[in-house]
This record gives C-alpha cells, sequence and structure tokens, in this order.
C-alpha cells in the first residue's frame, strides 16, 4: 500500500476534475493547504479525515466512515480508479 502522503499528490494531482458520488452526483474539488472543498459545498472537508478513512481501505460506501466530516465526499475520491490505482479493491 502506498503511505497517505502518496494518495493526497493523487488527490491533488485529480483536482477540478469530475468524480460521482454513489448516489451520482457528481462534483468536482479544489484542496487549499491541507483541506479539500466540494464544488456542491461551501466547507472545507480536512486533510485529515482522509488520512483516517485512508486507514480503513477499501470502504463498502460512505456509512463505513460516517463517523467523518464529508464522508460521501471522502468515499467517492478514495473508491476512484483515478485514486486506487488498483492498490486497494473495490468492495
Amino acid at each position: 500500500m502506498p503511505t497517505f502522503e502518496e494518495i493526497w499528490k493523487r488527490i491533488e494531482a485529480h483536482a477540478g476534475e469530475d468524480f460521482r458520488q454513489k448516489r451520482g452526483q457528481v462534483f468536482s474539488y479544489k484542496v487549499t493547504g491541507g483541506s479539500l472543498t466540494p464544488s456542491t459545498t461551501t466547507w472545507n472537508i480536512p486533510r485529515s479525515q482522509f488520512e483516517k478513512a485512508y486507514a480503513l481501505v477499501p470502504l463498502e460506501g460512505p456509512g463505513d466512515i460516517n463517523h467523518l466530516h464529508g464522508p460521501a465526499y471522502i468515499y467517492s475520491i478514495l473508491m476512484d480508479d483515478r485514486i486506487r490505482q488498483g492498490d486497494w479493491s473495490r468492495s
């Protein structure tokens, strides 16, 4: 498994691209410093939330990480093929 730093670099590299939530809503995001802002919200998701979720991959759905801020976005990003790059399986 890659380090979380590698995963965060992948997340940064795909900022501005379209991602799709499990229920189909399309969004993009921007990364500023240590947080990510989805295009469909006005709030930030701290990098630390992604790191906590990464420790739990593979995820079956956003419900696996409901205790985190922005679980639907985190799930969609971490389980996307561009971020996973085959390093963990899709549940």
